[in-house]
């Protein structure tokens, strides 16, 4: 079966796309890729929708049809550089851009409210534009079965990457990091770890101007500030335990900058970017180094800091989404976890760009074959559940 993954991240720098040929196991083949940057405009738009204003109904309609569009666009150039037709590929999996996120656990649900999430995107108009069904809205069966609706990607981490007997850990840093952990035995844990490149990208543009730290050359130039990154660490999403997930309703420039006041700190702009590689690295190892007896996914009480890794600790960690080209960070990682090996995913076939837009068309594939594309274990979810709307072309 042929289909095509698309997403767009919470760092809103593009579009990634794959189209893949999946077998009835656990085969994949990427056919074709392609990576669209987010106009501008287009970019701002989404950004706003971040936060409450005025006519918000129509101008979220606007922004996911012009997402949309520029989903299609990435279809097109998949096709093309396949020699495939529409007809040849069996659905696309497009995740949409989420704005809204709050799971279960989320600080801003007041008693009686009911969890939510929101992934703009006008699927109808996508599969009118390109010819090919498209299966859309990932997050919400699981969310209405208790669970967080995210991550969705660990199912496909396990499925690409695990061999029988190895311990394991991927880590997926995109605009959110999130970790998947899997023991020797196959079975999945993971969740959302907190900031991927959110911040780091939010500052770097407030100071220089350009859209993302470049192979973390900025944060080179800066100096840890031990007291910020405490303050940071002391957030109490990072004590949670079980099934969590999160976004920009929470880790955003607001976040930041209510904690450089708390610490009373004028610092230069390259001590605190330096500073978020860190906090972005010290969760991930955090969570890596949760023992595997963590509490089930129905417990939320805030804990101590994880204990040292277990005895089912990974003998390997393998990184991808756009924070695994950010050199810096990748160097704290591999600091923190020696002598556990630290590797793109491209060690194993997998650019590090092409991950999650592959676990769309895997879960794409998932739906269309009536198969649960949910881990109970990572999401908190009720149980197994078939995931997404099916669009027929």
């Amino acid at each position: 079966m042929r289909c095509i993954g698309l997403m767009s991240g919470t760092s809103l720098d593009g579009v990634d796309g794959v189209l893949a040929e999946l077998g009835d196991g656990n085969s994949a083949r990427v056919l074709a890729d392609v990576a669209l940057p987010m106009p501008a405009d287009l970019r701002a738009r989404l950004l706003a929708l971040q936060h409450s204003g005025p006519d918000e109904l129509h101008r979220a309609a606007q922004a996911g049809a012009a997402l949309s569009d520029l989903y299609a666009q990435a279809v097109r150039t998949l096709l093309q550089h396949s020699g495939l037709r529409a007809r040849d590929v069996a659905a696309i999996g497009a995740h949409g851009q989420t704005v809204r996120h709050v799971p279960p656990g989320h600080p801003a649900l007041r008693p009686g409210d009911v969890p939510y999430t929101v992934q703009l995107l006008a699927p109808a108009r996508l599969a009118e534009a390109t010819g090919i069904a498209v299966v859309a809205d990932f997050r919400s069966r699981d969310l209405a079965a208790g669970g967080q609706g995210a991550p969705l990607v660990p199912a496909f981490h396990r499925a690409a990457f695990w061999r029988p007997g190895q311990a394991l850990a991927v880590v997926n840093i995109g605009g959110i990091a999130n970790v998947t952990l899997i023991d020797a035995g196959g079975h999945v844990r993971g969740f959302d770890t907190g900031p991927g490149n959110v911040l780091l990208d939010a500052w770097c543009e407030r100071h220089t101007g350009a859209p993302y730290d470049a192979d973390g050359a900025w944060a080179r130039q800066g100096q840890v500030l031990p007291a910020l990154l405490q303050a940071c660490l002391d957030d109490p999403y990072f004590q949670r335990r079980g099934a969590r997930s999160t976004g920009r309703d929470h880790f955003h420039l607001g976040w930041l900058d209510e904690r450089l006041r708390t610490c009373g700190l004028h610092a230069a702009a390259a001590d605190v970017q330096a500073t978020l590689v860190a906090l972005t690295a010290e969760t991930i190892v955090r969570a890596i180094a949760l023992p595997a007896s963590a509490p089930s996914a129905q417990e939320q009480t805030p804990t101590a800091a994880p204990q040292p890794a277990s005895a089912t600790a990974p003998t390997e960690v393998l990184v991808c989404g756009g924070g695994a080209l950010n050199g810096a960070l990748m160097l704290a990682l591999a600091e923190r976890l020696h002598p556990t090996p630290v590797r793109p995913t491209v060690s194993r076939g997998w650019p590090v760009q092409w991950v999650e837009a592959a676990a769309f068309a895997w879960l794409a594939q998932q739906t269309l074959l009536r198969r649960p594309g949910n881990v109970p274990e990572v999401t908190g979810a009720a149980g197994p559940r078939v995931l997404g709307a099916i669009y027929p072309p």
